[in-house]
């Protein structure tokens, strides 16, 4: 009940970014001229997420001011100022909200080597994302438990 009505960043919005590069693993960009724009567009979102990394750290932890956030938007974009001011107030309104989701990502990529080279050829990537979705949006403490229980039961 309780992660029925609790949201975990990390968990929800770090799998969103993790299973965006399954498509790059799976080959869906390997034709330059078909798939330039696709993968042109997945990186430029990956790109502005990194702009909002470095947005909501500058303000949280650096101290940056609103007007100083903007300004490096708009030096290393090509958004609008609506959108850019936009953003900028997303993050001094919700602290951490950029960083949760990057190290989300960063988690379930480092479950997922571990558990490829402690599997192996017993590796199933099916299984893997099966433990990752099944137990539903979890802390990333309650994940890593859940993939290292399944790695022991696989082995």
């Amino acid at each position: 009940m309780f992660r029925t009505v609790a949201g975990f960043t990390a968990y929800t919005e770090g799998w969103a970014l993790y299973s965006e590069m399954l498509g790059v693993e799976v080959g869906m960009y390997d034709d330059p001229l078909v798939n330039a724009q696709s993968n042109f567009g997945r990186l430029s979102y990956e790109m502005w997420r990194a702009l909002r990394l470095v947005v909501d750290t500058g303000m949280h932890a650096k101290g940056w001011s609103r007007d100083e956030a903007i300004d490096y938007m708009a030096a290393n974009s090509a958004l609008s100022l609506h959108n850019i001011r936009s953003e900028v107030n997303r993050y001094i309104f919700w602290p951490g909200q950029a960083l949760a989701y990057k190290m989300g990502e960063i988690k379930i990529r480092e479950l997922r080597s571990k558990a490829e080279e402690a599997l192996g050829e017993d590796f199933d990537l099916r299984e893997f994302h099966d433990v990752v979705l099944l137990s539903g949006a979890v802390p990333l403490s309650v994940l890593e438990a859940n993939v290292v229980h399944w790695m022991n039961n696989q082995k």
